[in-house]
């Protein structure tokens, strides 16, 4: 992803903040999460998963959680077909 932000000039930082989503009875944070990308000029954060099917389910969870959490947050997550249609569409090698 990064590549392509960086062909289209989209300006970017790389897991620059990390999303407390659950705490312990005592409100320490016992769980996080760090969206992969975020785009300053969109608002938006990016988190991108291209794992196997049982950890997508659970970064699923963490997704909804950082939404109802934190309702002003936008984030979009793109899953394996997303990237491969993007590298697709752009003409990015897949491994780089």
């Amino acid at each position: 992803m990064a590549r392509i932000f960086d062909y289209y000039r989209v300006r970017y930082e790389y897991e620059p903040r990390s999303f407390p989503i659950a705490w312990d009875d005592g409100g320490h944070i016992v769980e996080s999460f760090t969206p992969d990308f975020y785009l300053p000029d969109y608002d938006l954060y990016v988190e991108v998963t291209v794992l196997k099917q049982s950890l997508v389910t659970r970064k699923n969870r963490k997704v909804r959680l950082l939404r109802t959490l934190y309702p002003h947050v936008s984030v979009k997550l793109l899953y394996n077909r997303d990237i491969r249609a993007l590298f697709a569409k752009y003409g990015v090698a897949a491994d780089g």
